[in-house]
């Protein structure tokens, strides 16, 4: 019999995450009897000891806000992805103790545009410019080839997508947060805004929209999403990417591919509507 082998997601709050369900499902689906998923509260301040007490029946960590920076220095490695946009949302324990960081967030994103038809766009718009956007920029420079408009709130976070529009190699143009309507009206969007900051501009949704990728899962679905789908546009949602960059998680984890993607989707779904 397999010795026991043991994940989890650190992050806070951790509470409300999905992961456990979406793993374990996994586990269950692979056969992998001994795999276990948990979930810790730690922060920053606390990451360090917690990676300390890490045996070698640990197979890998899902990261979540606050740690995504905070850990690459307690990495041996980390992928050229990660290191793109500076943020890791998986890490991988190797059986001699190594660990090395990867993004699944941004692979993720771009399997949930293409499961939804969506391979690539003219021209692009992100609705925020927090660390989320920054994945969602990484994504697009794999998608799209033109202009991507950005709208923010402030200069300095405007600062900030001017600069990892440099490191990624792509057309940025900044827009201020006022004129967020226009956004819209891109081939695809893409919003990276806490719940309810976008929910004014479902007014605005245009007769013909294209395609919206809200990052959001819960509540779901958000008042733009809710009208956007309403006038017949693709929407791609939170959970689609929740499941999307948790299947590549399990596949590094556990080196069993292909993960089961539509069960851990049935499983989430089941786990929001009991909320």
């Amino acid at each position: 019999m397999a010795a026991p082998r043991r994940a989890a997601v650190l992050g806070s709050p951790i509470a409300h995450s999905l992961s456990p369900v979406l793993h374990r499902t996994a586990y269950r689906e692979l056969g992998l009897e001994g795999w276990t998923y948990d979930r810790f509260e730690v922060d920053e301040a606390g990451l360090a000891a917690f990676f300390e007490t890490l045996g070698p029946e640990w197979a890998g960590l899902s990261l979540t806000m606050p740690l995504k920076r905070a850990v690459i220095p307690l990495l041996d490695r980390i992928s050229d992805t990660a290191a793109s946009v500076d943020a890791v949302n998986t890490v991988v324990v190797t059986e001699d103790g190594r660990r090395t960081g990867d993004n699944t967030d941004i692979p993720g994103m771009v399997a949930a545009l293409r499961e939804h038809g969506i391979e690539q766009a003219d021209s692009a718009a992100i609705l925020g410019a927090g660390a989320t956007a920054s994945s969602a920029l990484a994504a697009l420079s794999r998608i799209c080839p033109g202009e991507i408009a950005v709208y923010v709130r402030s200069e300095a976070r405007a600062a900030e997508m001017r600069q990892w529009a440099e490191r990624l190699e792509v057309t940025v143009r900044i827009a201020d947060w006022a004129d967020a309507e226009q956004a819209l009206r891109a081939p695809l969007v893409i919003s990276t805004t806490p719940a309810g900051v976008t929910d004014a501009l479902a007014r605005s949704v245009p007769e013909r929209p294209a395609a919206l990728f809200d990052v959001l899962y819960h509540p779901w679905p958000t008042a733009l999403a809710a009208r956007w789908s309403m006038y017949g546009g693709a929407v791609v949602s939170g959970l689609d990417l929740l499941v999307h960059q948790a299947v590549l998680q399990v596949e590094q984890m556990t080196g069993v591919a292909p993960a089961p993607l539509d069960a851990m989707r049935k499983a989430g779904e089941r786990a929001l509507a009991a909320r």
